[in-house]
């Protein structure tokens, strides 16, 4: 971790890390020592308000796939905010033929007592839309086209 922030600050981005690497259905009840009864989580297809709606979120994210981790890559911390890079890797029946996907992202943290605020960025396209069978394929060609 690199930056300068408060001991409990720091303390807090620590047992976020340690929670995503065991968190799973079973578990969900550790979102609530880490998030604010207020949390506002956005990625790029959600948005919640509220820890409930946050582990309702969760609920359904493991009801439909197979397998998911988290290599966290790099933190960079600052007062009362966090950075983490990060690369998911995930299956779902339905992607990919059921063969595990990456994908490269990063979370933005607000930082209190709990989380307040969590943004995820990602590549919607290299998650969902690379990964669907005619859809995909227009997809990389377009993305070479364009990095050219």
């Amino acid at each position: 971790m690199s930056g300068q922030c408060a001991a409990g600050e720091q303390q807090l981005v620590e047992r976020f890390l340690a929670m995503y690497q065991r968190l799973n259905r079973d578990n969900l009840s550790l979102l609530a020592d880490i998030y604010d009864e207020q949390i506002l989580f956005q990625d790029p297809l959600h948005q919640v308000c509220g820890l409930d709606a946050l582990t309702q979120y969760f609920v359904g994210l493991y009801q439909h796939l197979d397998y998911i981790a988290f290599d966290m890559q790099q933190v960079l911390l600052a007062p009362a905010q966090a950075a983490i890079n990060w690369q998911m890797h995930f299956q779902h029946p339905r992607l990919n033929r059921g063969q595990l996907i990456s994908v490269d992202g990063m979370s933005f943290l607000t930082l209190a007592d709990k989380v307040t605020f969590h943004r995820d960025y990602f590549d919607v396209g290299q998650m969902l839309y690379e990964q669907l069978p005619l859809l995909g394929s227009a997809v990389r060609a377009i993305k070479r086209r364009v990095s050219v």
